[in-house]
């Protein structure tokens, strides 16, 4: 990287890497950091290097977690007769946002996909399918992308799944302010599918 001393286009390359940055971005970051003392910048490294050796899955959701059981799989109030189902953590955060599901979830940990050589023995499923009896479990939610690389492990889960209780997959349509002349043919279609009576 030209016009910075080694060290720093080190740092810039190091922030590069990071997913949804950016070159300006990641020079941005670098020269925060080169201007914060250094007892802060210790912390920012400190922070880093616990979050990286504590952090593990929690043993029931495979949620992310310092505790062998996440805040979520302790709390009492959730709902225990609920399961959602989700890809990865950052998808079970984006559920929590809305504070409108109050049961357990399960973390598969990524989607089945054949052509990256992820198939189902790689994914927690058969932990999903173990909690099915046990928890008396009455119906789990699939929230997985819409997509046909969601699609795949959505129809294997359901199968597995149906013998033990009923399944259901959250509703896809068109977000809140968009405009139907700008939508594709997949999103109206699914829009139409989940549609539900106005109260």
């Amino acid at each position: 990287m030209s016009g910075f001393t080694r060290p720093l286009a080190r740092l810039i390359d190091q922030f590069e890497r990071l997913p949804g940055i950016g070159p300006r971005t990641a020079q941005r970051l670098a020269l925060h950091l080169l201007n914060q003392p250094e007892e802060q910048i210790q912390q920012f490294a400190d922070a880093l290097l616990a979050a990286r050796s504590q952090v593990g899955q929690c043993q029931r959701c495979f949620h992310l977690s310092a505790d062998p059981l996440c805040e979520i799989c302790r709390n009492p109030e959730r709902s225990n007769g609920l399961i959602c189902v989700v890809a990865e953590s950052r998808d079970l955060l984006a559920m929590e946002r809305t504070r409108e599901f109050q049961g357990s979830y399960h973390v598969l940990g990524g989607l089945i996909s054949p052509m990256d050589g992820v198939g189902p023995e790689l994914l927690q499923i058969t932990s999903l399918v173990k909690r099915l009896g046990p928890e008396a479990i009455t119906e789990v939610i699939l929230a997985l992308t819409p997509s046909v690389e969601g699609d795949t492990p959505s129809l294997y889960l359901a199968r597995l799944i149906k013998p033990f209780c009923s399944v259901s997959r959250i509703a896809y349509g068109l977000p809140m302010g968009s405009e139907l002349e700008y939508a594709d043919e997949v999103t109206l279609s699914r829009a139409l599918e989940g549609r539900r009576p106005v109260d």
